[in-house]
């Protein structure tokens, strides 16, 4: 067969060496894996990657959610070339595109969270030829109020000590305001006094001063 064709298996022999030099990479993904939101609000499902393979029209992502009560998993988002949401089920207009796939990202949002949105969220991405590699997941938890982490209590305690010192210079700045104020007002007081009891002694000259 090659006898017909030298040029042909020279181009084959040359695409399995081609094939063998490609370095064997897969994409890796990475996410908050824990995330914790109030329901009724927004929140932004982060995912990015990274792979060996520049990113073309090739690019695929796929989001999925596995309930946390249990139960089938279900679709999300889907991405190649254009983003398409979905046209049905509980995600129905309540997710969009929020990423960037030349920056490595492929995050969504999603919309007025329900207390039926606790479960896991995966993010998958294929990069031909990249197309292994472990799926991302993040841990969403639907709450009433966000718990308060440590960092979050330091910076609030912080703040309430700036805040108190900021009242208190106002108080003693506005303290000395008005007791030089009154001070003003008694001297001014004294001095008219002074100035009447002048005058009537200059009309009286037989009162006496001791």
């Amino acid at each position: 067969m090659y006898g017909k064709s030298p040029m042909r298996a020279v181009l084959f022999l040359l695409g399995i060496q081609l094939t063998a030099l490609w370095p064997i990479a897969a994409v890796e993904i990475y996410t908050p894996r824990v995330l914790e939101a109030v329901n009724g609000t927004d929140v932004r499902l982060k995912c990015t990657f990274s792979s060996f393979a520049p990113v073309g029209d090739t690019l695929t992502v796929t989001w999925n959610f596995r309930p946390r009560d249990g139960g089938s998993e279900q679709f999300v988002f889907y991405y190649h070339v254009d983003p398409f949401r979905p046209m049905s089920g509980r995600f129905k207009d309540r997710v969009v595109w929020d990423g960037n796939p030349e920056r490595y990202d492929v995050s969504i949002l999603l919309w007025k969270l329900q207390f039926d949105d606790n479960g896991t969220y995966t993010c998958q991405v294929k990069n031909p030829p990249d197309v292994d590699g472990l799926i991302g997941e993040i841990q969403l938890s639907v709450v009433h109020t966000v718990r308060f982490s440590e960092i979050h209590f330091l910076a609030l305690a912080i703040g309430s000590a700036c805040a108190l010192m900021v009242i208190i210079v106002i108080v003693v700045v506005l303290f000395q305001h008005f007791r030089k104020k009154r001070r003003a007002e008694r001297a001014h007081k004294v001095v008219e006094i002074k100035s009447k009891l002048k005058i009537s002694k200059n009309k009286n000259p037989e009162i006496s001063w001791s």
